[in-house]
């Protein structure tokens, strides 16, 4: 049995509908995802597929977009959710899922980086778990903020990975995700 369990959160096709999504580098968000797939499968970790719905838009259910993006290869999740909040934790069954399971560690990747993800993170955190966040397995798109500044993709992981890191969690490429804890977040 395991105590691992891997987040692939909002991974859907509701994302794939918006005009951002060819401005970055898709392909490489979507290899790199399926490899700490492939590599949470072949150690039998837990898995656990969130999808975000909204009431409208392309993230409603109605729009036949809130479904796993066809391109990554996951048959089988442990549990499969969908969420209304920022957060997998708020209005699912996620906690008693991972208690349920014995799950002590979570391995965090998905889309948004700075936003589902990262909230998901700090949430898993406060509530207890080990978490580990691959950047390199999550997905963002460019955003402008109030002053008219643009962050790039870069800027946006760079940016989540220092306020997470040994804060609220330790930050892992696949390959330090897939090899376990090896340091001690901070208290």
């Amino acid at each position: 049995m395991t105590d691992t369990a891997l987040l692939v959160i909002d991974a859907q096709e509701s994302f794939r509908q918006r005009p951002s999504w060819q401005e970055i580098d898709s392909p490489t968000y979507l290899k790199n995802q399926q490899a700490l797939i492939d590599g949470a499968v072949a150690r039998g970790w837990k898995i656990v597929r969130v999808l975000h719905a909204e009431p409208e838009g392309l993230f409603s259910l109605a729009s036949g977009f809130v479904t796993p993006i066809s391109a990554l290869r996951l048959e089988k999740p442990d549990l499969d959710i969908v969420k209304w909040r920022h957060s997998a934790f708020v209005g699912t069954q996620l906690e008693v899922f991972l208690t349920e399971n014995g799950i002590r560690r979570l391995v965090i990747s998905g889309i948004r980086t700075e936003q589902c993800c990262e909230t998901t993170t700090r949430h898993g955190s406060d509530l207890g778990w080990q978490v580990d966040y691959v950047t390199e397995a999550t997905h963002t798109m460019p955003l402008t903020d109030a002053t008219g500044k643009t962050w790039t993709v870069d800027d946006i992981k760079a940016r989540t990975a220092a306020v997470l890191d040994g804060r609220f969690a330790r930050v892992y490429t696949i390959a330090e995700a897939l090899d376990g804890p090896t340091r001690i977040a901070a208290e």
